[in-house]
């Protein structure tokens, strides 16, 4: 008889009684009972360690010094963010030889002769920018109010354009130390280049090559001597806030949602799909805690197929994942659930974040025409067929352009986390185990009854669970196991992770 891929479906049984009335210190002891009878089956280094304790994160806030803020400025394609990534040392801006591809401003964190400072990549700033560009500009304005030092790019090759004298008049305004940075100097033939941009008023211009590394260094070396040890405008660093995801597909409102809870125009925002390229990380207050709440690029049907700016945001986007603890994955009411939207959500599943699905333009579904009352009971049909496998991620139905319910994402946050760092001990586990085998035995397979022998709890976020079994466990079985994990314990907003670890007895 082959593997049975349909769910294993329990009958009713008194679990959840038997585990309330649990006496903690005799599943204890029961648990070492099962761990002790482990030694006679072949078990390798990975299972001794395993079963001697817990790996676990802590969420202590802490706080640390204002890092000094250094912002990058200059009118498009001049080469910031190919500036950026090389005082970082890695790609990590998106860079593209097109005009207009940085949008926001991204803060990096940045080292240089065992001093760490943030480094603020804007977009490119022109006068009379119209749209998108106009909130583009914006945004590079705030950067040099923002900033302890400015570095003003300009492109050597081609010299001191009057949108560049409308910088330094910007600049001059601000009172700030300004860097003269002159690059695109590839070799000592073109250092005369450089030295036309004198007439600028900046001061000394320092030629360099963001994209061979020509002169960086020494241009880092004399900002080191100006750069102050504290920042005077930034805010104290916040190491302890959880670091939130915002993710969906492109124009599903995830830019709106920052700057609501942020309450200011953080992030660059328009109907244009795909406008955020950068993950934007963003400190906000809601419900009386800090958040960091990180605003990613769209992602699009097929990252593969995506060209350019968009291939590379997307790949951002993975990596920002990665780095948060929660993800909140954004859904357009007004359109049918895509297998795009699904994607994403198996993405975070596949990274074992906690998750919450907000189902953002609520306020659309407000109005009492027909057409909205047919889209809201087939969104219900919606997300009873397609969002079945994440039922257990808390729902928050919002509106980012009006901020309706948007106090509700901090509950549903909360509680994410919280199970996201739950532990269960071993011996209630156990317990949990072998009530829950006495009741529903694993049907035999091949002549054959598989066993659990013992089981442990590996690791929190997310929660991770080990079974020594003496053989294979049917996919349906070990969801069945799931679920009766999280009808007892919650685990709400949490994916859980069952792993198996077959083990055969000794030969004596």
């Amino acid at each position: 008889m082959g593997v049975e891929e349909d769910e294993y479906e329990g009958g009713p049984d008194q679990l959840a009684e038997k585990m309330q009335n649990l006496d903690e210190a005799l599943a204890e002891q029961r648990a070492e009972a099962l761990r002790a009878g482990l030694a006679d089956f072949d078990l390798d280094e990975d299972d001794a360690e395993l079963l001697g304790g817990l790996a676990s994160g802590d969420g202590e806030i802490e706080f640390l010094p204002a890092l000094p803020v250094v912002a990058i400025v200059g009118r498009p394609n001049v080469g910031k963010s190919a500036l950026v990534n090389r005082i970082l040392g890695r790609r990590e801006a998106v860079v593209e030889d097109t005009p207009g591809v940085t949008r926001d401003r991204v803060t990096y964190k940045a080292e240089w002769l065992d001093r760490r400072f943030s480094l603020v990549d804007t977009g490119g700033w022109e006068p009379d920018a119209k749209g998108i560009d106009r909130s583009v500009a914006a945004q590079a304005e705030v950067a040099i109010d923002l900033a302890d030092i400015v570095l003003f790019v300009v492109d050597a090759t081609v010299g001191a354009t009057s949108t560049d004298e409308h910088v330094v008049k910007l600049l001059r305004k601000s009172n700030k130390p300004v860097f003269l940075v002159a690059n695109k100097v590839d070799d000592a033939r073109q250092e005369p280049e450089a030295t036309a941009l004198w007439n600028l008023g900046l001061g000394e211009p320092h030629p360099v090559s963001a994209i061979h590394g020509r002169g960086v260094a020494d241009l880092l070396d004399e900002i080191m001597k100006v750069l102050p040890q504290v920042s005077a405008v930034a805010k104290y660093e916040i190491g302890g806030p959880r670091r939130v995801a915002i993710l969906g597909r492109p124009n599903v409102g995830k830019s709106s949602l920052l700057n609501k809870a942020a309450g200011e125009e953080r992030v660059v925002v328009n109907e244009l799909a795909g406008t955020t390229r950068d993950p934007v990380d963003e400190v906000v207050e809601l419900g009386g805690k800090l958040w960091t709440l990180v605003d990613t690029a769209g992602i699009r049907r097929r990252v593969h197929l995506s060209q350019g700016a968009d291939f590379y945001a997307s790949l951002r986007t993975s990596t920002a994942l990665e780095k948060s603890e929660v993800a909140v994955v954004v859904l357009d009411v007004s359109q049918p659930i895509s297998v795009q939207d699904l994607n994403i959500i198996d993405l975070v599943l596949e990274s074992g974040r906690a998750l919450v699905l907000a189902f953002n333009k609520w306020d659309r579904l407000n109005d009492d025409d027909m057409e909205n009352q047919d889209r809201r009971r087939y969104l219900e049909r919606e997300i009873e067929q397609d969002l079945a496998h994440v039922a257990w991620a808390p729902r928050v139905n919002i509106s980012a352009r009006t901020g309706r319910h948007l106090d509700k994402l901090v509950p549903a946050l909360e509680q994410a986390l919280e199970s996201w760092d739950t532990r269960i001990p071993t011996g209630k586990f156990n317990a949990f185990l072998s009530e829950l085998v006495a009741e529903h035995p694993h049907p035999l397979r091949g002549g054959k009854q598989p066993r659990i022998l013992f089981g442990t709890q590996a690791a929190t976020r997310p929660p991770t669970f080990v079974l020594f079994t003496t053989g294979f466990l049917d996919p349906g079985y070990r969801r069945f196991i799931q679920r009766r994990l999280r009808e007892i314990y919650g685990f709400e907003g949490t994916p859980i992770v069952l792993n198996m670890r077959i083990r055969e007895k000794r030969q004596r």
